[in-house]
């Protein structure tokens, strides 16, 4: 797997040094008898190339071509070739005092262009000019490597060509600093979240299982057990505590991809790195962060049944002391392997917490459906932080999107678990009371939140005809003009909110309604909060109920949480969000609900039934 389309090698070097016999001899596997003074541009196809990549070579003559054509060639290119004579001390002199500098002053003094240097002619000279090499190769980050051969006895001609495209392929510089001997430290960073998610246990340690896991996913082979106690007794030779509990430490993970590029096999840890979707400059690509996902108009998103198991497995993962809930360092070690927390303060007064604040199972599921509907492209981001590919396919599989509502509307049923509940009332009505409420918190613990981290969503389970279904309430701040936009607008049922002991908030109320629900399909709650106080008449032409009767609304909902929360509230608004075709009805008769839950009942238990007969009968 590469991130490499083609590969482009340039050979440059003084006149004579034999780049055009290098070029002609790998084609033809013989020393030709005729040189040109330039070689036409050459492709090897994709399948006779290990890595399936198409490899074009290059060959430039300052004979033949003036010095715009080498600079626009050196643009191209994905790599350059330096080649030099052995035999010839002026054609080494030249690539430190003109070809190096050359390319540096071209493409810049950090570019990123691998050089290769090749000694040909090795078959005029009894002795090596690598050691000479080696100096020029510390002194020049970009040089890769350095290989001898000969055009006339074929020798090293093959691995010439194979250096040159490893070096694209396969870069060093990312992964490996040369002068300090180990790693890079993005090298470093990428491979510690690697081996964070392939810690399936999180107790820092690679087992065997995990190992062979890690083995199959990134080159899709087992590693035989003597392979592996083998690879272990190297570690442990090397380092101390590289091997703990007869597992693989991080310590040891690293020092065996610092071993595989020293000995020349970058292809290993390049293979690693890619199956976990970096790039050459090792970002995670834009292909693997966020595969493009299809949300129609009408449709929601929401987590699969595959996406909700992932979650699971990696919050009882993190959950160290197995309490059912998440403590800070609990949470900041789950998202230890994304670039930034997903989540900020706010969050414990979006979804269910214990007394100290800390995120339950269920107050963690709450707020991925919250994320999943509100903004899905960071739902799929983020599980592809988290390592949801390591164990499952593409992230769209963690991810369902559900059919137009209108479809829902026209059938009358719907298989969505999601409901949005925008909340609008007048300023200091109870909104965020009536919020709260949903997390199960009463007034008394409202009054000692911090004011700052208050959130406008709220995410809870509600049962609907005994299924379980997500309840967001958003409370929606209007503006001056009392218009909403098209966001604003976008919800399954609209719950409005007066206040019993002002006068003067049922009057928004009455007016939200008239100017953007009336004639809309949006099923609406009006909902009277502080009903623990006397209710003192509201100044409008009508009454809230009065107002509800004339507009088939459903009569008034009290609500309180002064010191018992009333969940009935929130049961209706999540009714109307599942069954809003019912909305008149419900209005005339509320044991309309108590029909419709018995009718679902008989339903689910017949599908039971025959589900029960099919399995028996096959």
């Amino acid at each position: 797997m590469t991130s490499k389309k083609e590969v482009r090698i340039l050979l440059v070097g003084d006149p004579g040094v034999g780049k055009t016999s290098l070029i002609l001899t790998l084609v033809s596997e013989e020393f030709p008898d005729e040189v040109p003074a330039k070689a036409e541009e050459i492709t090897i196809p994709a399948d006779v190339t290990p890595e399936r990549v198409p490899t074009h070579i290059v060959d430039y003559s300052s004979q033949e071509q003036d010095e715009d054509v080498l600079q626009e060639e050196l643009s191209k290119s994905n790599v350059v070739c330096i080649i030099y004579s052995v035999d010839d001390d002026d054609s080494i002199e030249r690539i430190t005092s003109y070809w190096l500098p050359y390319i540096r002053n071209h493409l810049g003094e950090d570019h990123k262009t691998p050089v290769i240097l090749v000694g040909n002619k090795c078959d005029l000279m009894d002795f090596s000019t690598e050691e000479v090499m080696r100096p020029i190769m510390n002194d020049f980050a970009e040089v890769e490597t350095c290989v001898e051969c000969s055009a006339r006895t074929l020798k090293n001609i093959s691995e010439m060509f194979y250096y040159a495209q490893k070096a694209v392929l396969h870069p060093t510089a990312a992964v490996y600093n040369s002068e300090e001997k180990e790693l890079t430290l993005q090298c470093k960073k990428a491979l510690t979240r690697i081996f964070k998610i392939c810690d399936l246990d999180n107790d820092s340690i690679l087992n065997d299982d995990e190992v062979n896991l890690f083995q199959l996913k990134c080159f899709h082979a087992p590693l035989h057990a003597q392979s592996l106690e083998d690879v272990k007794a190297i570690v442990k030779r090397n380092i101390s505590d590289g091997v703990v509990n007869n597992g693989l430490s991080l310590k040891g993970f690293l020092f065996l991809h610092t071993l595989f590029i020293q000995r020349g096999r970058h292809e290993t840890t390049w293979t690693v790195l890619r199956a976990f979707g970096y790039d050459d400059n090792l970002q995670l690509t834009k292909e693997y962060l966020s595969p493009k996902i299809h949300v129609g108009l009408g449709c929601t998103t929401e987590l699969s049944f595959q996406g909700l198991q992932f979650l699971k497995i990696l919050f009882q993962k993190y959950d160290e002391d197995n309490d059912g809930h998440l403590s800070p360092p609990e949470l900041q070690n789950l998202f230890s392997t994304c670039p930034m927390m997903p989540w900020g303060p706010d969050v414990n007064n979006t979804v269910c917490t214990n007394h100290t604040g800390w995120i339950s199972l269920h107050g963690y599921l709450a707020q991925w459906e919250l994320t999943t509907l509100l903004d899905v492209p960071r739902t799929i981001e983020y599980l592809a932080y988290l390592g949801y590919r390591y164990l499952n396919d593409s992230q769209l599989s963690a991810v369902t999107v559900t059919r137009d509502k209108k479809i829902d509307l026209e059938k009358k049923q719907t298989s969505r678990n999601v409901f949005r509940c925008h909340v609008l009332g007048a300023k200091g009505v109870g909104k965020t009371s009536l919020l709260q409420g949903h997390l199960n918190r009463n007034l008394r613990y409202v009054a000692t939140l911090n004011k700052e981290h208050l959130s406008s969503f709220t995410i809870n389970t509600v049962q609907v005809y005994g299924q379980e279904k997500y309840l967001l309430l958003h409370e929606v701040d209007v503006a001056v003009s009392d218009m909403l936009n098209p966001t604003e607008m976008n919800c399954d049922v609209a719950c409005l909110v007066y206040d019993v002991t002002n006068p003067r908030t049922f009057e928004f109320c009455a007016r939200m309604y008239l100017k953007h629900f009336l004639d809309s399909r949006i099923p609406t709650l009006v909902v009277a909060c502080k009903t623990e106080h006397p209710a003192i008449r509201q100044d409008y032409i009508m009454t809230p109920a009065q107002f509800c009767n004339k507009y088939k609304l459903p009569p008034p909902q009290s609500f309180t949480c002064i010191d018992k929360v009333n969940k009935e509230v929130y049961i209706k608004l999540a009714t109307m969000a599942a069954y809003p075709h019912v909305r008149e009805i419900i209005s005339r008769d509320e044991k309309f609900y108590l029909k419709i839950g018995l009718v679902t009942a008989l339903l689910a238990g017949l599908g039971f039934l025959a589900y029960r007969m099919t399995r028996s009968s096959s």
